[in-house]
């Protein structure tokens, strides 16, 4: 049998961090949900909180090179348990508690506090005992569709590219492939690459459940370098190519948030040493800011499903997408017709900075007409998110608003997206912190309070909201800042979800996408010409609009 993660020499060798997400890992293969990985600073005596049946745990993970764990362990660990109102509280060591520790739980106990204990042979036990393969991931169709062309691509072609809109299940689709791979050959080493240490130690969680247990996995980072880099390693650009410099050739490369591969660069260098490995990349948005084609590389895209496919299929929140254009000069845009302006000097024109008042009094508006509000502001820099913030908790439902963003330490970060999905924060303010790799499900208001000129992020930003859950169906968009290539978008995206030309599931709502002035969403219907031209059009395209008085055809 090949040997366990939990095993005492892994146990030793991955020190405190690796033990945390070891006993994480078990946990998911237990069959427990909701699993959050807390350990840092502020975590009130908790590493990790998890669900079972119905009842909530919390769990300590104490690793020691050698003795015991003392006393204190069971004194933090019932602080955490009263702080996150959790019913079982376990702490988990690699060595054994102390008869302080032992009585000490036994007195908490005749309290109703029940506080057990994992020790290393305890792990190993309940990892002999669970299967040796994961549950399988019941796919819809469509994700099946893609994993069996990705597939065929990789045999085929040894390169393949996966582009599906945030919410369809990029990783799962991901993680299947890898799957296939590994059960074709156990011994094969894999590589995940991601662009940022949080996004690698996210993916390495998500892709668990793919995996069998018997497959070691590890992150490799600036922070932390494993010795061994076998099975599947998830790991920053930069770390991946310096292994691959030091003689590291895995099988199979899966690039994530494909989109940051450029025609130089580190991710350029990776591939290029590892052209002799099987390589795919997924990603939610294609596009970049220079002329650069990803298909390039990995070839057209074996598969595809965009945000608009998604939503007329059922599988993404339908959205309510409500645009402000009230401030257009009218003089300007009867001029248009008569000059040739860039799409900067355009924008410059028509579209004025609306007040962050004004757009709380929208806010406000969908916030009560929403069930279970949870939203989501995006703001143009860390100043703006404080200050955003800090307008928002004025109002006495607000009053817990906070903001995300680089500025705050990570353990920060941590705490307040989690708090955020437990509802005890209900609004956040955001600068570029969400656009990529974050699951927030509950968010159904998205705000954007930001002027971006990219695609590419709109979609990102957009996407935070289209993911389902149960009892949602639709997320409601507030647009204050567009930008003629975001008006474009969104016509685009309205043509899409209208057309009629594949099934839709039954009893699915059809979006809407409305604008604050009839008169604007008329003017721009008529006048953007091409709209899918137009949002990727750079600033410095010369626009040009039909003559106002020649009717359209």
């Amino acid at each position: 049998m090949s040997e366990s993660f939990v095993s005492p020499i892994n146990l030793i060798l991955g020190g405190q961090q690796r033990f945390t997400a070891q006993v994480e890992r078990l946990l998911g293969i237990l069959g427990y949900s909701n699993i959050s990985n807390i350990d840092g600073s502020g975590d009130m005596g908790g590493d990790i909180l998890a669900t079972i049946g119905g009842t909530s745990w919390v769990f300590q993970a104490k690793w020691q090179r050698q003795g015991a764990v003392p006393r204190n362990a069971v004194d933090e660990l019932s602080t955490a348990m009263d702080h996150y109102r959790s019913h079982r509280g376990v702490v988990v060591t690699n060595v054994r508690p102390t008869r302080d520790a032992i009585a000490r739980a036994q007195v908490l106990a005749r309290t109703g506090q029940r506080i057990d204990f994992w020790t290393g042979n305890d792990l190993m036990a309940l990892w002999n005992e669970a299967p040796e393969d994961p549950d399988r991931i019941r796919l819809r169709n469509y994700q099946s569709d893609a994993v069996t062309a990705l597939i065929n691509d990789l045999e085929n072609e040894g390169r393949a590219l996966l582009v599906l809109a945030t919410g369809l299940g990029k990783t799962v689709v991901g993680g299947e492939v890898i799957f296939n791979f590994l059960s074709l050959s156990r011994d094969a080493k894999v590589l995940v690459a991601a662009h940022t240490k949080d996004l690698v130690s996210q993916l390495e969680r998500a892709m668990w459940r793919h995996l069998p247990k018997t497959v070691k996995t590890q992150v490799l980072t600036g922070d932390t370098k494993p010795r061994d880099l076998s099975g599947v390693t998830f790991a920053t650009v930069a770390s991946a190519l310096g292994a691959t410099l030091a003689g590291y050739r895995p099988s199979l490369v899966m690039v994530d948030e494909t989109h940051h591969v450029g025609n130089d660069g580190q991710y350029s260098e990776l591939l290029k040493h590892l052209q002799a490995s099987s390589q795919f990349g997924v990603t939610a948005t294609p596009w970049r800011g220079d002329k650069y084609d990803i298909e390039s590389h990995f070839g057209p895209a074996s598969y595809k499903l965009g945000i608009g496919e998604g939503m007329r299929l059922g599988y993404l929140a339908q959205v309510d997408y409500r645009l402000f254009l009230d401030n257009i000069d009218w003089e300007i845009v009867k001029a248009a017709s008569r000059r040739s302006y860039s799409m900067k000097e355009l924008n410059s024109k028509l579209f004025l900075p609306q007040r962050d008042e004004a757009l709380i009094d929208e806010l406000q508006e969908a916030w009560r007409s929403t069930l279970d509000p949870r939203a989501i502001v995006f703001c143009q820099t860390k100043e703006h998110a404080e200050r955003m913030a800090g307008l928002l908790r004025k109002s006495p439902e607000w009053r817990n608003a906070q903001a995300i963003h680089e500025g705050l330490r990570l353990r920060e970060r941590q705490l307040r997206l989690l708090d955020f999905r437990s509802g005890r924060i209900p609004i956040l303010t955001a600068v570029d912190l969400l656009n990529e790799g974050v699951d927030v499900p509950d968010v159904n208001i998205i705000c954007f309070a930001r002027i971006t000129h990219s695609r590419r992020i709109f979609v990102q930003q957009l996407g935070r909201g289209l993911r389902l859950r149960e009892g949602k169906h639709k997320v409601i968009a507030l647009d204050f800042v567009s930008d003629l290539r975001r008006v474009a978008a969104l016509l685009n995206l309205r043509r899409q979800v209208a057309a009629t030309d594949i099934e839709i599931l039954p009893d699915v709502p059809q979006p809407s996408i409305t604008f604050s002035d009839a008169k604007a969403e008329s003017l721009l219907e008529q006048w953007i010409m091409d709209a899918a031209n137009l949002e990727t059009a750079n600033d410095d395209a010369r626009l040009q609009f039909l003559d106002p008085g020649i009717p359209a055809v």
